[in-house]
C-alpha cells in the first residue's frame, strides 16, 4: 500500500495535483483500489474527483453514499413524493426528523461555503455517467446507523445523541472554521455528535468503526478480479477503509449481513409501558372502591392532566385548532394502549386540515436553516405536532401519577 504523502512509486499521481486531498492505493488479490480522502464541504475535492477521474483508468467507481442520500443528492427535489400520513402512522417519523435534522445543518454549510455538502460525491456519480462507468454506493444506511449507535449506547448517551439532532436543527450559528476543519476529517453524520463521540466508545464504534468496515465489505462484494476501482470517502474513514479491505483490522469479523442488521429492540421500554397501564388501571379501581366520588375525581384529574398537556404540547408546536383538540380526545384513551400515542392523531388531524403543499416540500430545506423553519413549514410543523403531543403527554401522566401517590399516602 502507497499512499501520495509517502512516494509516487507506485504510480500515484503527484500529491499537489489533488490539492492535499489523501489518496491511498492498495493492492488486494488482484484488484487494484484507489481510495480518495474527501472533505464533503471543499470545493478542492471535487476538483480532485473530477480530476482523478479524468486522467486515470478505472472499472469502477465506488461512493460513500447509501441509496437514500445517492437519492438525495441527484433528485434534490423529490421531498414533495413523500406519504407524510404514512410515515407517522408507521412511526418513522423520527427518523424523517433526523435526517431534516442534519439537511438542516447541511444547507447552512452549503450557503456559508457555496459548497453542498457530499458535492464531491455526486460530482464522482456524474463523472462515471458521462463515461458510462458503473457506480455503487457502499456506505451503510444512515437509518441503521443511527438506530445501531442509539442502541448501543446508554440513557445519558441516548439524550445526547437526540440533544446533538436537536442543536444542529434549530441553530442559528455560524459554522465555524474549526467545524469545518472536523468536517475535513469526518462527514456530517460523525460532526452531529462530535463532542459525546469521542467519549463514547459504543458510539464511536457505531458511527466510524462499524461504517469503515461496512464499506469494506461491500467493496470486496462489488469488485471484480482484474479490476481498478476508485472509492471516494470522507478523509476521516480513509486509514480505517484501508485497513479493514487489507485484512489489518483485526475486529473486522462482522460480515455484511451482521452490520446491516437492526438492533433488536429493547424490551424495557415496553415494560414499562406495560407497568405505567398497570398502574393506572389498578390505582383506578383502588380509587372507585374508596368511594364513586374519589374515583370520579382521580379519572377527572388524569382526563384534563393527560388531554391537557397534550393539547398544550400541540398548540406550542403551533399545530391547527382541531388538532390541539385530537391531542385533548385522545391522549387519556392511547396512554392505556401500548401501539397508540396521541400524537399519531393530532398529526393526522394535521396533515387532514392542513395538508403539506407542493410549495412546502420546496421550500423544506430552505426553510430549516433556522429554526423558526420549523413552525412555518407545514411538514415540519405536522412533526412538531407529533413529537411535543406525546412529550407533553407523559408530563400528565407523570402529574398524575403524583397526584395518586398523594391520595394514596
Amino acid at each position: 500500500m502507497t499512499t501520495d504523502s509517502d512516494n509516487n512509486s507506485a504510480g500515484a499521481t503527484p500529491y499537489a495535483a489533488f490539492d492535499g486531498q489523501p489518496l491511498i492505493e492498495a493492492r488486494v488479490g488482484d484488484i487494484e483500489y484507489t481510495l480518495l480522502g474527501t472533505a464533503h464541504v471543499s470545493k478542492a475535492s471535487v476538483d480532485a474527483v473530477r480530476h482523478l477521474i479524468d486522467t486515470r483508468s478505472f472499472d469502477l467507481i465506488t461512493v460513500e453514499l447509501d441509496e437514500h442520500r445517492h437519492h438525495s443528492l441527484l433528485r434534490p427535489d423529490d421531498w414533495r413524493s413523500i406519504d407524510l400520513f404514512k410515515i407517522v402512522k408507521d412511526g418513522k417519523a423520527g427518523m424523517l426528523a433526523a435526517n431534516l435534522a442534519l439537511g438542516a445543518y447541511q444547507r447552512r454549510l452549503a450557503e456559508q461555503f457555496g459548497v453542498e455538502p457530499g458535492a464531491e460525491l455526486k460530482a464522482a456519480c456524474l463523472a462515471a455517467q458521462e463515461r458510462g462507468l458503473p457506480v455503487e454506493l457502499i456506505d451503510r444506511d444512515v437509518g441503521v446507523t443511527l438506530k445501531r449507535a442509539y442502541a448501543a449506547v446508554g440513557f445519558f448517551d441516548k439524550m445526547s445523541i437526540v440533544a446533538g439532532l436537536v442543536a444542529s436543527a434549530i441553530s442559528s450559528d455560524e459554522i465555524t472554521e474549526q467545524d469545518i476543519e472536523k468536517l475535513k476529517e469526518g462527514d456530517i453524520l460523525t460532526n452531529t455528535f462530535d463532542e459525546f463521540a469521542r467519549q463514547s466508545k459504543p458510539l464511536h464504534h457505531a458511527l466510524i468503526v462499524e461504517r469503515d468496515r461496512y464499506m469494506a465489505a461491500r467493496l470486496r462484494e462489488v469488485s471484480k478480479p482484474g479490476q481498478r476501482v476508485l472509492a471516494v470517502v470522507g478523509a476521516g474513514h480513509l486509514a480505517g477503509l484501508a485497513r479493514a479491505l487489507e485484512g489489518r483490522d483485526a475486529g473486522d469479523t462482522e460480515s455484511l449481513d451482521v452490520l446491516k442488521a437492526l438492533p433488536e429492540p429493547s424490551i424495557w421500554p415496553k415494560l414499562f409501558g406495560y407497568l405505567v397501564i398497570a398502574l393506572l388501571i389498578g390505582g383506578f379501581i383502588w380509587a372507585f372502591n374508596q368511594g364513586v366520588d374519589v374515583g370520579r375525581d382521580l379519572l377527572s384529574f388524569y382526563v384534563l392532566a393527560t388531554g391537557g398537556f397534550a393539547a398544550f404540547g400541540a398548540l406550542v408546536a403551533g399545530g391547527h385548532p382541531l388538532s390541539i383538540v385530537a391531542a385533548f380526545l385522545s391522549a387519556p384513551l392511547t396512554v392505556l394502549h401500548p401501539a397508540l400515542a396521541a400524537g399519531m392523531f393530532s398529526a393526522g388531524a394535521e396533515i387532514w386540515i392542513r395538508k403539506p403543499r407542493v410549495a412546502d416540500f420546496e421550500a423544506l430545506r430552505d426553510d430549516l436553516k433556522q429554526w423558526r423553519g420549523w413552525w412555518k413549514n407545514r411538514v415540519a410543523r405536522t412533526l412538531l405536532v407529533f413529537f411535543l403531543t406525546n412529550a407533553f403527554t407523559s408530563i400528565g401522566v407523570y402529574l398524575t401519577g403524583i397526584e395518586f401517590y398523594r391520595r394514596l399516602s
